[in-house]
């Protein structure tokens, strides 16, 4: 909801500031006032065109800032955040500059956007009705989704199953043409897959075998050279010639210790330990011994272990650095040839999976065009008994949900839908086009709403649409630019009859120069000239009763003290008192 609109230096408006609320707020004041200038105001913070013309005489630079409350508007608060502003005590600030030569900026949450992320932010708060301004409805897909909200529930059922379904068949239809238009890439992938798993199959590598053979392979080659330092070794821990060795150094040690032994502890300690020493030294020197026969030289085991390694580095030079990382590369491998394999029943299963899904979107469209025309007949009846009470008698809506139909989709490709018989253009929203249609004229042709109405008649219209669809918009503001032209009489009571029902489930805003609606009125606002024929920055004022009832007299006899204009005033505000949204 719109809390609050500023306006500076825009137009005949040096600076004023607009306060707004719930309900039904009306602007009047006399001709050149300035009252226009606040739709102006509104069409540049929903991103309109700027206009240089626009800024005041003399004033560098126009701008418009609007308040506005989130209240429970998440998708309006995200976009906020997105756009990088900031929502403050749940208030957003949105702002607008125009310079006197022409240069645009724009602000969300006080951060600088481009005029476009303004505009999509905005543009969903307000609806603006007006002589030169009447957008919202106009549009095909506004006017599809207005009517499915007026449908209510079942209605709403229906499009949700068509959208799944619609969503469910894209999906399977691009996994469709993705799978056999790679269909031969597939081919050629799996019998690359079938030739190196062939490779690695013939070879049969064993975990970790690359690093045993290379272990082998240097043993082997290294054989007489082991062989030599081994026995040298075991020479040299216990000698076969009575040459000195360790074993016998040794002992001698450990003898000579062992005979002072009496004499000093410490001594007998020391022995001991040569006597362990001793124990270890013959152990290895059996154990060196041992390694030392069994080293042998084995040209044929060299060959084959060499032979054997140059197997497998021919596959780790393709699929792995190691054999583990080959054997790892065949498990993929095998997967995924498994997965290649099944293609041509993955295509059928995916062909079958098509068709159930066109059968039932097929269904699905044909009960959602039903429904639709079914609410279609019941919302132009509802709008053309309101442009009845709002003069114009003979007058008639008319909503044409209408298919499209095309020539049967060929062999193996898609794109049309069957419902029934026929093969119809389809979109994510259904089969049908939505188009709201005036016949302004008794015996005059339905025409679309933008051709067949003048600007008043297509204000009204437009009020009446809004009434019969009040409590299903998302739309929490609307404002109306003098909806009221061409009319008088029981035919204003009624316009501002239907503004205060539909500022019941919204707020409203009015510019009219009818006394007869602006009684409706739950907050009167009017634009005052200045005695230079400007307006000050006292030029919007929200009037109290007293004030109101002049405004009104005003409005009906041009005279603000003749006690007959009050009167009837009185008799207006009165009247209108039981209708008003906020009581």
């Amino acid at each position: 909801m719109l809390e609050e609109i500023r306006i500076s230096s825009l137009g005949v408006i040096d600076s004023s500031t607009l306060e707004l609320g719930p309900g039904l707020t009306v602007i009047t004041g006399e001709t050149g006032a300035g009252k226009t200038m606040i739709v102006t105001a509104l069409g540049l913070l929903l991103g309109g065109r700027a206009d240089s013309g626009a800024v005041r005489s003399g004033a560098k630079t126009a701008r418009v800032e609007g308040v506005v409350v989130a209240g429970d508007l998440a998708e309006f608060t995200q976009a906020v955040e997105e756009a990088g502003g900031e929502v403050e005590d749940n208030r957003v600030v949105l702002a607008r500059n125009v310079t006197a030569e022409g240069r645009s900026r724009a602000f969300v949450g006080g951060a600088s956007v481009p005029v476009s992320t303004l505009a999509g932010i905005a543009e969903p708060l307000v609806a603006v009705h007006g002589q030169s301004d009447q957008h919202r409805l106009l549009r095909p897909r506004a006017q599809r989704d207005a009517l499915d909200r007026f449908g209510g529930d079942p209605t709403a059922r229906l499009v949700a199953t068509y959208a799944r379904l619609h969503r469910e068949l894209e999906s399977t239809e691009r996994e469709l043409d993705e799978v056999v238009v790679t269909a031969r890439d597939r081919a050629r992938e799996a019998d690359l897959l079938r030739f190196g798993l062939g490779e690695v199959e013939a070879v049969a590598p064993e975990p970790d075998e690359d690093t045993a053979l290379a272990a082998e392979e240097t043993r082997l080659g290294h054989s007489d050279t082991l062989r030599g330092a081994a026995e040298q070794a075991r020479e040299a821990l216990s000698s076969d010639q009575d040459a000195p060795d360790a074993l016998a150094a040794t002992s001698t040690a450990r003898t000579l210790l062992e005979g002072v032994r009496a004499h000093d502890t410490e001594a007998g300690e020391l022995a001991d330990r040569l006597a362990e020493v001793t124990y270890l030294l013959s152990d290895v020197a059996a154990d060196v011994a041992s390694y030392a026969s069994r080293i042998d030289t084995d040209p044929a085991r060299l060959a084959a272990v060499s032979e054997r390694r140059a197997a497998l580095s021919a596959l780790t030079r393709k699929y792995g650095d190691t054999i583990d990382e080959v054997l790892a590369w065949a498990a993929q491998a095998d997967t995924r040839l498994l997965e290649l394999d099944g293609t041509d029943e993955r295509i059928e299963l995916l062909r079958a999976e098509q068709g159930r899904l066109r059968t039932e979107l097929g269904t699905a469209a044909a009960a959602l065009t039903e429904a639709r025309r079914e609410a279609a007949g019941r919302l132009a009846a509802e709008v053309t008994a309101e442009l009845a009470l709002l003069a114009m008698p003979d007058a008639r809506i008319e909503i044409e949900v209408r298919q499209t139909e095309v020539d049967p989709p060929a062999a193996g490709t898609v794109g049309p839908l069957r419902v029934g018989e026929r093969w119809l253009r389809h979109t994510r929203s259904g089969a049908d086009e939505v188009e709201f249609l005036l016949a302004a004229n008794t015996g005059s042709e339905a025409r679309p709403l933008h051709k067949g109405a003048s600007g008043g008649e297509l204000s009204r219209v437009m009020l009446a649409l809004e009434v019969a669809l009040a409590g299903t918009s998302p739309v929490p503001t609307f404002v109306f630019d003098e909806v009221d032209a061409g009319v008088g009489g029981a035919a204003a009571v009624e316009v501002g009859r239907r503004l205060a029902q539909l500022a019941r489930n919204a707020q409203v805003l009015v510019v009219t120069h009818l006394p007869q609606v602006a009684a409706y009125a739950d907050r009167h606002v009017v634009v005052e000239k200045s005695s230079d024929g400007s307006v000050t920055s006292s030029g919007l004022t929200v009037l109290d009763a007293g004030q109101r009832e002049r405004e009104l007299s005003r409005m009906l006899a041009g005279l603000t003290d003749s006690d007959t204009a009050l009167a009837h005033a009185r008799e207006l505000l009165e009247v209108a008192q039981p209708a008003r949204a906020l009581g």
